[in-house]
């Protein structure tokens, strides 16, 4: 009986030891991973998605305030960011103009842009396409889940840590785009007047229409002609609300409501705040109230 049973026993010691060479052979796998995210929407996703992840870390490319990156120029300290990252989170849709110089510099970085799966809205004239994608809530949604995905395929290790942050913070995004739409259905077909073209995919969320964008790259002030303009389209199609951005001057706004008795609101697209994980959602909870504000105010 002995004889018959020391083979099994051999083998057990076998499988068990093959086990932990198996298991050690994993983890020495498991390299840590530096991800440098294009601005501050993404840096946030970015931080949902890999949240108490091992070995993984986020870092924002731009500084805190750089808002949207309309012709935003990468520089020294930027390429230094990348220069022991594995992983770029972009937005897409032409919002990173300086993607080719990252790819020049770096052609070891993997890219990953999550506009995939997203209908585009055309901007105006030749602008191309509008690459504000984030505003909306379900586009939001979309961009993190791609982001879940291909952190999975590139770090399979931790694959059901990625799924399991994707699915909590996709669950905090539904929440939030159900009490966004329940309490903003009275006030669809409402017409706003915007300074920046950050709002379309929001606006088209929410069934809102946007009568005009006064300032369409930030910072770039408008014409007295333009101004005009504008006026006029207020005091024809009686808007009442004007939305600035926190990133940016309101001084057009100013005038615009002096001449027309327009109120001017806050709208935020989320572009900069604070390191949160629940930046984003605090930021569009707060633009629910705005929104809520200016059309009680108003109607």
């Amino acid at each position: 009986m002995l004889r018959h049973c020391i083979p099994a026993f051999i083998l057990s010691i076998f499988f068990t030891i093959c086990s932990f060479v198996s298991v050690g052979t994993a983890a020495s796998e498991a390299k840590d991973i530096k991800i440098v995210a294009s601005f501050y929407p993404m840096y946030i996703m970015a931080k949902n998605v890999v949240k108490d992840v091992p070995g993984v870390s986020v870092q924002n490319l731009t500084p805190p305030l750089t808002g949207c990156l309309h012709d935003y120029t990468v520089t020294t300290n930027d390429m230094k960011k990348l220069a022991d990252a594995q992983v770029f989170v972009a937005n897409g849709a032409g919002m990173e103009s300086f993607l080719d110089k990252i790819v020049a510099g770096h052609p070891n970085i993997k890219i990953i842009q999550l506009a995939g799966g997203i209908p585009l809205i055309k901007g105006e004239g030749n602008e191309g396409d509008n690459p504000h994608l984030w505003v909306s809530i379900p586009n939001a949604i979309i961009q993190v889940k791609n982001l879940g995905r291909a952190m999975g395929e590139l770090d399979p290790i931790h694959k059901e840590l990625y799924v399991k942050n994707t699915a909590n913070y996709v669950a905090k995004l539904e929440t939030l785009r159900q009490k966004m739409h329940s309490e903003l259905a009275p006030y669809k077909g409402n017409s706003i007047i915007t300074f920046h073209e950050a709002f379309p995919y929001f606006a088209q969320e929410f069934d809102l229409k946007i009568a005009a964008v006064v300032e369409r790259e930030p910072g770039s002030e408008p014409s007295a002609q333009e101004l005009a303009y504008t006026i006029e389209l207020v005091k024809k199609n009686r808007v009442l609300a004007l939305f600035s951005e926190p990133q940016y001057s309101a001084s057009a706004a100013g005038t615009i409501a002096r001449e027309t008795g327009a109120k001017v609101y806050v709208l935020d697209p989320a572009v900069t705040g604070p390191d949160d994980y629940d930046a984003y959602i605090n930021i569009m909870e707060n633009n629910l109230k705005v929104l809520k504000q200016a059309f009680e105010e108003l109607n």
